[in-house]
């Protein structure tokens, strides 16, 4: 009995001991103006790297490994200026440096990228969605993927030659990547600046709390009403890139009595047009959070979205157009009424709801469970002049009526349509300098044309020939997702994922406006030229809906195509983080189960009946299993000197869109479709500082199996005889392999309390690594059509990914009196030019008759079929602005001048597929007066501004 009372007091007496002797740093962080703690703070020893965030409270505290002696602690989080706190650390005592401040960045750079990503997608002829990524770069401090974030990318810069598809875009923990396309629709969440302030970033395949994530990083925006600080903001802009006005007011109320806190926000963004002409804005955000902490191990949070977006696109254009125009040239617009209308509108109307559990098991267990709703459509408008009335003459059925493709720059509307010829006419001159002068003195569409025509018809008793319609997405989306995370030790973490998507999609076109018509006859005029033999009759093959056939429909009417996608994503995630004195691991592992269907409303004409080959009903059902592993080190040689290492090789699934090679007309899968295989390598030498933070990265990604799909009309295709090449086709790509490979370097030095120096660069090299499988699919072509080996010959072109290779030199001061300036020269090589895939199959060297053209000359062909590089170019960029705090209030603007020295520079561009073969092409490319057919170029903005002035309290 008195041993065992002797060893209990020797182990009070050693707990104590060990207690008294534990090195401890701790503190709290509170926002500089209000003086209210600020949570998700990162606290960072910078020798070791050790880092954690600070509570709901403000408060942090290291207390495993904690480094001896003179050390400093860096204090960080986005939408805050960055400080740095010397402390002195003494073994076995405790260091409390409670009261760190943190002062608001009225910067406020968040609203460069938003701008940014919203004038790539006026351009963007795929479902609206740009493959630009700054999006999930501006949340991040690194020195070189700010750069990429903010001055890169309006050139379409993308960082390791990654499109936002390669990145996830997470709110609250849930996945909003589209499954269309793979990418974010950045226009569902656009206009809440104010409240996309809480952000976690993680780059490229490294660890990650939410989810296994993918090459280009993964942002996770945090919006739960208890993480934002208490106070309100409102703020006016002005700007020249896509709207032109902007207000904005936020408030959140911060945690109150019972539990209970909230945060609203309302937004409007709005102009005639933007830098290009005709482009209107007009789009009104709304946002809400509410959230209640049940008790001390329960809250729940709702989040409310809806961020209703119109918008009017351009497209890209010649350099013929470019030359006679200008690149502030768009071709979509016209005047009606003495008012603008573009005929190509894009409008967004999705909203989202989500309910967020958090659950803190214990002090070291915590999940979260969260439940997403999002509906809704895309509408995206176009001219359809396809309209036509149903005549019998002599017992026969055809259709009369279809008209000239209406838009201005229409190849037979330019100069070079007219001097085609080699030795024009003093007519063909003639001709030619008419048709210049209509363009460069007007040159906008003629809506006045297209209501005199219908309202023709209408007198007549017939049909509109021109009508406004819009390719609809209509969708339904549920997500569902538990995320654990559970402390196993002091220096081990795992985390974990449960999640469930289900998306029915519902495709359909929509008459909007029938321009003074009276109703529009559904079906294909053009099936009336080249009837697909397997549809029998031209007057069955020409119906839109074979169960209602000849339908006239009216404004609001559903034709043409309509058809639902279904789509079901099962996927589990896991992840172990191991911090130890020199060295940090990680390990993580997904598998995912993928499956897609459609489902014809309407039996096409042209693919009658149902079944794969039909267009009615359920196609076949598509399935695809995948997983993922990744891994990765961070060896800290010394406090300022550390390798970092991360591998990755996972499968993925094909996204819905390259699974159906044409899905608004039949049930038929792509041929071969299978998951693309991915694997990833970079390496970086991290120094940090107190002066000096810098990064250099090597980095290798590698894809094989891709699939593409590309949709264009083309002529004399190869081996379908005389005059019978001519066909709107399905462009199948399979078995895509590309490399990318290269290095990034990103620095910046604060060589004085008030001038920070920084730089960055970035050399790569994006390249097809084979020569992938190519066919096409039509209406007018029975079955797959193939060339040569079925293969397109482009292995070791460059891939369309923006600039290869760009640098930043820069500064910025600030001011101690809350002033600061900056200005950044950036330099961009290496770009090229989408090209044709078909020019470079076999369909190049064949004529109508599948045999290789008599006058082939390999030479020549090389030649001509070398990919363009774009010339180089310089952007300087200024930005700047100025604070004052007047009583509570928090008053200040923000400015930046992009391209302040009005360079003019393409940022991207592809060759047109019309003419794919030698003779055709070498015809058109040694036209004295220029191509009929030229490659079209997107062209970046001139000189831009953007002011944001704004009052916070």
């Amino acid at each position: 009995m008195k041993k065992s009372f002797l060893l209990f007091l020797f182990g009070i007496a050693f707990s104590l001991t060990s207690f008294a002797q534990q090195t401890t740093v701790k503190g709290s962080v509170l926002d500089g103006t209000t003086g209210e703690p600020i949570p998700d703070v990162t606290i960072t020893i910078e020798e070791t790297g050790q880092t954690l965030k600070t509570d709901a409270k403000g408060e942090f505290s290291f207390s495993q490994n904690v480094p001896l002696g003179e050390q400093v602690l860096k204090v960080e989080k986005v939408g805050f200026v960055t400080k740095r706190y010397p402390i002195i650390v003494n073994e076995g005592k405790t260091v409390d440096i409670s009261g760190m401040t943190l002062d608001y960045d009225q910067s406020d750079k968040k609203d460069l990228f938003i701008i940014s990503i919203s004038d790539d997608n006026l351009n963007s002829e795929d479902d609206g969605l740009t493959d630009n990524i700054s999006g999930l770069l501006q949340a991040s401090r690194d020195v070189f993927l700010s750069a990429a974030a903010y001055d890169f990318s309006a050139t379409f810069f993308r960082p390791r030659g990654l499109d936002n598809a390669n990145g996830k875009v997470l709110i609250n923990g849930i996945e909003m990547n589209k499954q269309f396309s793979g990418r974010p629709q950045w226009a569902n969440w656009g206009g809440l600046n104010d409240v996309q302030r809480n952000q976690e970033f993680s780059m490229g395949m490294s660890a990650n709390d939410y989810n296994f994530g993918d090459l280009a990083g993964t942002n996770n925006i945090v919006m739960r009403a208890s993480k934002y600080r208490r106070g309100g903001r409102v703020s006016y802009a002005s700007a020249n890139r896509s709207y032109t006005n902007r207000v904005m007011a936020s408030y959140s109320s911060g945690l109150l009595e019972g539990g209970w806190s909230y945060s609203v926000l309302g937004s409007r963004r709005f102009g005639d047009e933007g830098y290009v002409d005709g482009t209107l804005y007009d789009a009104n955000s709304f946002f809400v959070a509410v959230e209640k902490q049940l008790n001390e191990k329960h809250s729940l949070n709702f989040t409310g979205i809806y961020a209703q977006n119109r918008r009017g696109r351009s497209t890209a254009i010649t350099q013929e157009v470019f030359d006679l125009k200008g690149r502030k040239y768009n071709p979509f617009w016209g005047k009606i009424d003495g008012e603008q209308r573009n005929s190509r509108m894009r409008e967004t109307n999705e909203p989202i709801l989500m309910l967020n559990h958090f659950w803190d098991i214990s002090s070291k267990v915590k999940l979260n469970t969260n439940v997403a709703y999002q509906f809704g459509e895309i509408a995206n408008s176009r001219i359809d002049n396809g309209g036509t009335r149903l005549v019998t003459i002599g017992g026969e059925s055809i259709y009369l009526g279809g008209a000239r493709n209406p838009t201005p720059e229409y190849y037979q509307n330019l100069p070079s349509y007219h001097l085609q010829d080699a030795n024009p006419t003093a007519y063909d001159y003639q001709l030619a300098f008419t048709a210049q002068e209509a363009f460069v003195n007007d040159g906008q569409l003629n809506w006045n044309n297209l209501y005199e025509a219908n309202a023709s018809l209408n007198a007549q008793g017939g049909n509109s020939l021109y009508a406004v319609q819009s390719d609809v997405i209509k969708d339904q989306q549920l997500s569902i997702n538990s995320i654990i995370d559970v402390e196993l030790a002091d220096n081990i973490k795992f985390n974990g994922a449960l999640n469930y998507r289900s998306l029915k999609s519902e495709n359909f076109a929509r008459i909007e406006d029938l321009l003074g018509g009276s109703g529009y006859l559904d079906v294909d005029f053009f099936a009336e030229e080249t009837p697909n033999t397997v549809g029998g009759d031209l007057e069955d093959v020409a119906q839109s809906d074979l169960q209602n056939p000849n339908r006239i429909v009216g404004e609001g009417d559903r034709y043409k195509y309509n058809f639902e996608m279904n789509a079901d994503v099962i996927s589990a995630f896991a992840q172990a983080q191991f911090k130890y004195n020199k060295v940090d691991f990680y390990v993580g592992a997904n598998v995912s189960q993928t499956s897609y269907q459609r489902n014809g409303i309407y039996e096409n004409g042209n693919f009658q009946g149902g079944g794969n080959n039909g267009s009615l009903g359920k196609s076949d059902k598509l399935d695809f299993s995948n997983y993922g592993l990744k891994g990765g080190f961070t060896y800290k040689v010394t406090g300022k000197h550390l390798i970092d290492v991360n591998a990755s090789y996972f499968t993925k699934a094909p996204t819905l869109r390259n699974s159906f090679s044409n899905s608004r007309q039949t049930n038929a899968t792509v041929i071969g479709i299978e998951s693309e295989k991915v694997q990833s390598l970079d390496v970086s030498y991290i120094f940090r500082s107190p002066i000096v933070k810098a990064r250099l990265t090597g980095f290798y990604s590698g894809f094989k199996n891709g699939t593409d799909i590309g949709f264009y009309f083309t002529e004399d295709l190869a081996g379908l005889g005389v005059d019978e090449g001519d066909a709107f086709v399905q462009e199948i790509l399979t078995n895509v392999e590309r490399r990318n490979i290269g290095v990034e370097f990103g620095i910046e030095a604060q060589v004085t309390p008030t001038i920070k120096l920084k730089g960055a660069a970035s050399v790569g090299q994006y390249t097809f690594q084979n020569n992938p499988n190519l066919y096409l699919t039509s209406a007018d072509i029975d079955g797959a059509l193939t060339f040569g080996d079925g293969t397109t010959q482009i292995k070791d072109y460059h891939v369309a990914s923006g600039p290869e290779r760009a640098f930043q030199v820069g500064f910025e001061y600030r001011d101690p009196d809350y002033w600061n300036i900056g200005v950044t020269s950036n330099f961009f090589s290496n770009a090229y030019l989408d090209m044709s895939n078909l020019a470079r199959s076999a369909n190049f060297t064949s004529d109508y008759d599948g045999n290789t053209f008599n006058d082939y000359d390999p030479i020549v062909a090389k030649e001509l079929l070398k990919q363009e590089q774009f010339d180089d170019y310089m952007l300087v960029n200024v930005i700047g602005g100025k604070s004052w705090k007047i009583d509570d209030y928090f008053v200040g603007f923000f400015a930046t001048i992009n391209n302040i020295f009005n360079e003019d520079y393409r940022t991207g561009g592809f060759e047109q597929s019309r003419l794919a073969n030698f003779r055709r092409l070498q015809e058109d490319k040694s036209r004295d007066n220029g191509p009929v057919f030229g490659p079209r170029y997107f062209f970046g903005n001139g000189t831009t501004y953007y002011l944001n002035v704004y009052v916070r309290f």
